[in-house]
């Protein structure tokens, strides 16, 4: 029987996809002007086609470098985890929260990005679905603590609350440690903190109180 997707999740994953064959296409441009770039004043540099752009900072950036991938293992590693968990937490957030949910976690995810690029000075452009990805399998961990995960090369099942907080471990060493450069590590944490911060409003841990508490 095949595996039915929910509608956000499904819808996600078309628009990533599409997105991604369209940049085949045209090359740069997307890139040039929907990749999240860092703060600060335009820079020019020069595409592949050898002309010289403009490139910099905008604000809807923060949105649509989630759907931007730079080759075909990054697109399929981000579509991979958010078939695996997105098709098990949106039927508990519902599409409404889902949507919200994942959008916060990508801007989240970007605005960390933002953070650590201006310090560290760097001029690259950050793109992919990793942060609210990354925000999807938390949400997973916080949901369902128990539940076993296989996670290749590993043959052992491991329980998503030891799995998730180890994977952000994993992930903080190698921003610290600026090992397999060209990850926005930090970006993946950034997804993570957003989604636990929704999680802990819906549930009324945070001083501020949503009308209703959505989950246990």
């Amino acid at each position: 029987m095949p595996i039915r997707l929910p509608p956000i999740t499904r819808n996600l994953i078309v628009a990533n996809v599409a997105l991604f064959l369209l940049q085949q296409v045209i090359g740069d441009y997307l890139l040039v002007h929907f990749a999240l770039w860092p703060l600060g004043a335009d820079q020019m540099l020069r595409a592949a086609d050898g002309s010289v752009v403009s490139v910099g900072f905008r604000f809807w950036q923060l949105l649509t470098y989630g759907f931007l991938h730079g080759g075909y293992l990054h697109i399929f590693s981000n579509m991979f985890g958010l078939f695996m968990f997105g098709r098990i937490v949106e039927p508990v957030l519902g599409k409404r929260n889902f949507t919200i949910y994942y959008f916060v976690c990508l801007i989240t995810a970007g605005l960390t990005q933002l953070v650590v690029a201006r310090f560290a000075h760097d001029v690259y452009p950050t793109l992919g679905a990793s942060g609210g990805v990354f925000g999807v399998l938390l949400a997973f961990g916080m949901l369902y603590p128990r539940e076993k995960i296989i996670v290749f090369p590993i043959p052992i099942p491991i329980s998503a609350w030891v799995l998730v907080p180890g994977y952000a471990l994993v992930e903080l060493f190698f921003g610290v440690t600026n090992t397999l450069p060209g990850i926005a590590h930090y970006a993946h944490l950034g997804g993570m903190l957003g989604g636990f911060l929704m999680i802990e409003y819906w549930r009324g841990k945070l001083p501020i109180k949503p009308n209703r508490r959505l989950m246990r």
